[in-house]
């Protein structure tokens, strides 16, 4: 006869919990794209339920999430150096970066919960690329990695 424990699922996910809420995260940055947030929101939803088997409500679950995209930033990385005195040093890549804000609440178990916990991740491209033509794909790199983040510390914890 089969045994269960009854909180494991072939994704990692191991929670109690049949439903969860995710609110939308607001975009607090000044460069990110306009629709950042909802886009990151709707997202988030799609893991979640595609890697579990929780039920997504519009509020009040039995896990909760909500936050803000704190962080879009491109840097300069790896500059490059010219043996001309008069030539302006440039960088050879520049790295995308967008940072989020997590607030989490386990109903079943607080001590499972955290609050405002930062998830990060980055990009590095070539300058010599435009940035609006790879963009997109940059930024669905970063938000992959950020959600997975956020799984892993939250319902796969």
């Amino acid at each position: 006869m089969p045994v269960s424990c009854g909180i494991y699922s072939f994704t990692g996910a191991k929670t109690l919990a049949r439903n969860m809420s995710i609110q939308e995260f607001y975009n607090n940055t000044d460069l990110g794209p306009a629709n950042l947030g909802q886009t990151f929101t709707n997202r988030l939803k799609d893991y979640m339920i595609q890697n579990t088997s929780l039920a997504m409500v519009p509020e009040n679950g039995e896990l909760q999430m909500e936050g803000i995209i704190t962080d879009f930033r491109i840097t300069q990385v790896a500059p490059t150096v010219s043996n001309d005195p008069s030539e302006i040093t440039s960088a050879a890549l520049s790295r995308l970066t967008v940072t989020v804000k997590v607030t989490y609440s386990n109903t079943l178990d607080e001590e499972m919960s955290f609050k405002d916990k930062t998830f990060s991740f980055y990009n590095d491209f070539d300058n010599e690329l435009n940035f609006n033509d790879i963009s997109d794909s940059a930024i669905n790199t970063i938000l992959d990695r950020i959600i997975l983040d956020i799984f892993n510390a939250s319902v796969a914890n």
